[in-house]
């Protein structure tokens, strides 16, 4: 006979406060509600042709082809139908919201902070020595060796190694400052100086550097990027009231609380 165990909403919610996951779960929470209360001031609405396309769409992207796999996954999450359609109900709230409230302010943040959405392509090795590290940059610039060659001989890691270092397309503010103003200074492709951080010494190659344009792909990321900004703005001036075990705690957004 297989053993059982028993789990409850309140061990759950236990798991979730002694694993230090509340703060996170209560800033989602207060930023639902937000956006629910701005929709409906608004009177932005979702109609249910939209619920049922969507619906097919987040079906499709988690491989949920035939009835039975989703009602598979539903058990696994302990989701109703009903709890389902909230679900893709929500997703779209957000979404229409936040193209209407940003989606007028798009090109003009882009070409305010168009340097911010450079991106480039880009090799790395981190190396203990910096004495090692200029002497492979000459060796480079002199053409008596390659960076993959480098990256052979100086990645330890198989994984990276095998990918001769690369980092994939990064934006600017994805790099350290230090590094990112001699990346975006660079004449690719080209390796350039190495560069001391508290993490090592690093050696890069780049590749390409990719100037940005303002395509559907990034006009919605920097919808997004907006309406986040705007829901922690939100939630940095309310008051949050909590209730758990009887226990009721009043507290300001994490995003406000200092010394």
């Amino acid at each position: 006979m297989q053993d059982s165990l028993s789990i409850s909403s309140h061990d759950a919610i236990h798991y979730i406060k002694i694993s230090c996951q509340l703060p996170g779960v209560i800033e989602a929470i207060a930023s639902e509600k937000i956006m629910t209360q701005a929709a409906q001031k608004l009177g932005i609405k979702v109609e249910e042709a939209q619920i049922q396309q969507e619906g097919d769409r987040f079906r499709a992207a988690k491989k949920l082809v035939k009835a039975q796999d989703t009602w598979i996954w539903l058990q696994q999450h302990h989701l109703s139908v009903d709890n389902f359609e909230e679900l893709i109900y929500k997703k779209i709230l957000s979404q229409k919201l936040a193209t209407h409230l940003f989606e007028d302010k798009v090109e003009s943040f882009f070409f305010q902070n168009k340097l911010d959405y450079l991106a480039a392509v880009t090799y790395e090795i981190i190396l203990d020595d910096k004495d090692l590290a200029l002497e492979l940059f000459y060796a480079l610039q002199e053409g008596e060796t390659t960076f993959i060659d480098v990256t052979r001989e100086y990645i330890s890691n198989p994984d990276i190694r095998r990918t001769g270092g690369y980092q994939g397309i990064r934006r600017r503010i994805d790099f350290r400052p230090e590094i990112a103003s001699a990346v975006f200074a660079a004449k690719p492709p080209q390796a350039i100086k190495p560069i001391t951080t508290n993490q090592g010494v690093y050696l890069i190659w780049v590749e390409e550097i990719i100037q940005p344009e303002l395509d559907d792909k990034l006009r919605q990321q920097i919808i997004t990027e907006l309406f986040n900004t705007w829901l922690k703005q939100e939630i940095s001036r309310m008051q949050i009231i909590t209730q758990f075990d009887s226990v009721v705690n009043t507290q300001k957004s994490p995003f406000v609380l200092g010394a």
